[in-house]
């Protein structure tokens, strides 16, 4: 019995490291500068960037060709995009900080779908001045 407990301590402390750490990927992939010509593809200003503007740069995101296999990819940031916004959705009008952290979180996503954007073209560009050169 002690040990399926420590098993099943251990497996919750294992998922609980790991969400903390792609949380802390996700936000340091986020506080990266957004290129200014990708804000000016989805047609808003870095200071007017909310979580809302997600779906675009997603959809941007989808567009844009990949030369090369990198790492420039949401993963599960749709998902965690669509879970913060069902939480806000449910209990955003009993509890006006979670809608709050909500809207902190959805930006924080469009952000990173930002950021992936931006690789995406700045590896795309490096592939493209390597074949130039061959």
């Amino acid at each position: 019995m002690f040990s399926a407990m420590l098993f099943a301590i251990s497996i919750v402390a294992l998922l609980q490291f790991g969400l903390y750490y792609w949380r802390a990927v996700l936000t340091s992939v986020a506080a990266q500068p957004i290129p200014s010509d990708i804000l000016e593809a989805v047609q808003v200003e870095e200071s007017n960037l909310t979580g809302s503007d997600f779906e675009k740069l997603a959809s941007v995101l989808a567009l844009t060709p990949e030369l090369k296999h990198s790492r420039a990819n949401l993963g599960f940031v749709p998902l965690y995009y669509k879970l913060v916004g069902k939480l806000s959705d449910l209990f955003g009008s009993i509890a006006p900080a979670l809608a709050s952290w909500s809207e902190q979180e959805r930006l924080l996503c469009a952000r990173y779908a930002a950021v992936q954007i931006g690789l995406r073209l700045e590896a795309n560009l490096a592939q493209a001045a390597s074949m130039r050169s061959c």
